[in-house]
């Protein structure tokens, strides 16, 4: 072999390990760095000159080689995208379920607390003490309603921050990833390692945020999707995600995307990733919660307003409303023709019917209808909308004003603002109605089984005038009233008079007679109370099946299964997380024990390519001395 065949040999070995023995530094370098891919050196044997015997001419870095399995990135952006929304809905259900679930902030002990004082009143309805303490553990129950509500309202603000912060990010990292395709771009086959890697990370942070999915192109740059096929990254070109005002309520952000055109806003699902999961727990948790908070309002304000004007007061006057709430809300679109006028007026006409859903009103130029808000779903609407014959949509009445131009769309959120909104309404104890606005007299010759009756006011302007009344049953079947007309009759049916009802308890006979007198000022009588104390057992939601205090339990038992729900979708994606990133590190993972068993092969080889050298020195000097000679 000629000396210099020897020489490039054992120098081409000599750079090569050296090569290597970069790559292990590299390696070991960054062997916590995030996002890192081990590099490989790979080796490449020099052709042989050509003739009859072929002797080789060393060894060249052939490629320098980045570890990584594309499917298992590919499940790796996935997992990120769902590890991003799912702790977002984790830890934002667990503090809705905490909110209403724990003593301190939830609704139980105030409930308890109110309905105790209310069996105060029962026990004695002439102390003031009783009363006064069920006005003031009604006025803390409202208070609690409010706070709560109020939470739940605060909790939605930062959602909006968090969206915003998110979105910030995200546009960053879009940016950030677009510029290094632009480098990568610009480097061809040559492209770093780092720069892939650099890229790589970027591209799983934005997943994190959005959820994401990588497709590579043949120029080495890799444009970027969301979930819903929305670009983030084309090239070399960054899309910037923003936000819009709802066109219902301007205070609340809705997710868009700009455009030459200006903010075009995206529709629910078309993200993943934390903004995802904010947007998720947004639309399917808080509002919810939010909503059915104030449909429980609702229900029992109603529900105890109710039986509170069928009473008397201390001083003999109809009870008045015990609370206060605001009528169903509801909001125009911005995108309202400009001429358009209308209007509605709104009030609760059935809680049993309420669901508490938001709906969208729609006039198509012709006819009204209404869907809902969340699912686009149609929901019967009655009515004509006048104040003669209203809209019916829900259990609420709607009484349109103004002129409506097709298109036209209004949200209707019949419960959302009520828990916010709830207040004491009385001031004085002695307006709590305690007692039955009439006693009922038994005829001492009544041969039927009527044994009392629940009286109630039905008019205080038609009661004001009222002393007293007689009720004579013809038969079983029909009565008469101070001689009026007769009046047909069955076992149940409500008897009503000028402001007044009565259900009688028992069936009368023919010839039976009830004397009704009006109740005085100062009365110890406890009935209308107990009706009062026992508005907590009413079945008033859902058609009269269930109470409000099982929807109370039905509210909290859904949040925090919500919550658990979440944290069980969370724990196992975090297994598979895990999974996934063990597969990734087997594959790209630095391991120092590998590395420092290369680096004591390359450095043995870069010593023995060293000594090749040498030897060809002596082999050179040994030639020339004999030359001299």
């Amino acid at each position: 072999m000629p000396t210099g065949g020897v020489l490039g040999t054992g120098a081409s070995a000599l750079l090569a390990f050296q090569r290597a023995m970069s790559t292990v530094g590299h390696n070991v370098a960054n062997a916590t760095t995030p996002g890192y891919s081990r590099q490989r050196v790979e080796f490449e044997a020099r052709a042989g000159q050509p003739g009859r015997i072929s002797i080789g001419q060393g060894v060249d870095v052939a490629n320098l080689r980045r570890l990584a399995d594309g499917l298992v990135y590919a499940r790796q952006l996935d997992s990120a995208g769902e590890m991003g929304r799912l702790t977002q809905m984790t830890g934002l259900s667990s503090r809705v379920d905490k909110l209403i679930s724990d003593p301190t902030t939830g609704l139980a002990t105030a409930w308890s607390s109110f309905f105790s004082a209310a069996k105060g009143v029962v026990a004695d309805p002439t102390s003031t003490a009783a009363r006064s303490q069920m006005l003031t553990t009604g006025g803390q129950l409202a208070t609690r309603w409010r706070s709560l509500d109020g939470h739940l309202g605060q909790l939605g603000n930062e959602v909006e921050a968090s969206l915003k912060d998110n979105i910030t990010a995200a546009n960053q990292l879009a940016g950030e990833i677009a510029n290094l395709n632009r480098d990568i771009i610009a480097s061809g086959d040559n492209a770093s390692p780092d720069l892939l890697d650099q890229r790589d990370l970027r591209v799983g942070q934005l997943s994190a945020l959005v959820g994401a999915e990588g497709v590579l192109q043949d120029d080495g740059a890799m444009n970027v999707f969301t979930i819903g096929g929305q670009p983030m990254v084309l090239g070399a070109r960054a899309m910037q995600l923003s936000t819009v005002a709802d066109p219902y309520q301007a205070n609340r952000a809705q997710l868009a995307v700009q455009s030459p055109a200006g903010p075009v806003p995206l529709p629910a699902g078309s993200v993943s990733g934390a903004i995802g999961g904010l947007l998720e727990f947004r639309s399917n948790v808080l509002d919810p919660a939010r909503a059915e908070l104030g449909r429980l309002a609702t229900a029992f304000a109603d529900t105890f307003n109710a039986t509170q004007r069928g009473g008397i007061d201390y001083a003999g006057n109809p009870g008045t409303d015990f609370f206060t709430l605001p009528d169903p809300k509801v909001y125009p679109h911005s995108g309202n023709a400009a001429a358009s006028t209308a209007s509605f007026a709104t009030s609760v006409a059935d809680v049993g019917a309420l669901t508490g859903n938001n709906l969208v009103l729609r006039f198509d130029g012709a006819a009204w209808n209404a869907a809902r808000a969340d699912t686009g779903q149609a929901v019967a609407m009655t009515g004509t909308g006048t104040g003669a014959d209203p809209f019916v949509v829900e259990g609420v009445e709607l009484v349109l004003s103004g002129a409506a131009t097709a298109g036209d769309r209004f949200l209707l959120q019949p419960t959302a603002a009520a828990a916010a909104n709830i207040q004491l309404a009385l001031t004085d104890p002695g307006q709590i109605a305690a007692a039955a606005p009439m006693t009922v007299g038994l005829d001492a010759g009544n041969i039927g089984n009527v044994s009392g009756g629940t009286a109630s006011v039905t008019d205080p302007a038609l009661f004001a005038g009222f002393t007293s009344a007689n009720i004579s049953f013809l038969d079983a079947n029909t009565y008469t009233i101070d001689g009026g007309p007769p009046i047909a009759y069955a076992p149940g049916d409500t008897i009503t008079g000028s402001g007044w009802s009565l259900v009688l308890k028992g069936n009368p006979a023919a010839g039976d007679e009830i004397n009704l007198g009006r109740t005085g000022p100062r009365s110890s009588d406890n009935a209308n109370a107990r009706l009062l104390a026992a508005v907590d057992a009413k079945a008033v939601l859902n058609g009269g099946r269930n109470d409000v205090t099982a929807g109370m339990s039905q509210l909290t038992a859904r949040v925090g299964g919500d919550a658990r729900h979440a944290q069980l979708n969370l724990d196992a994606q975090q297994v598979m997380d895990d999974q996934i990133l063990a597969e990734r590190e087997s594959v790209s993972g630095v391991n120092l024990d590998e590395e420092a068993t290369n680096m004591l092969r390359y450095q043995q080889a870069y010593q023995a390519a060293a000594q090749v050298i040498a030897t060809a020195d002596t082999m050179f000097q040994a030639l020339l001395g004999a030359v001299r000679r």
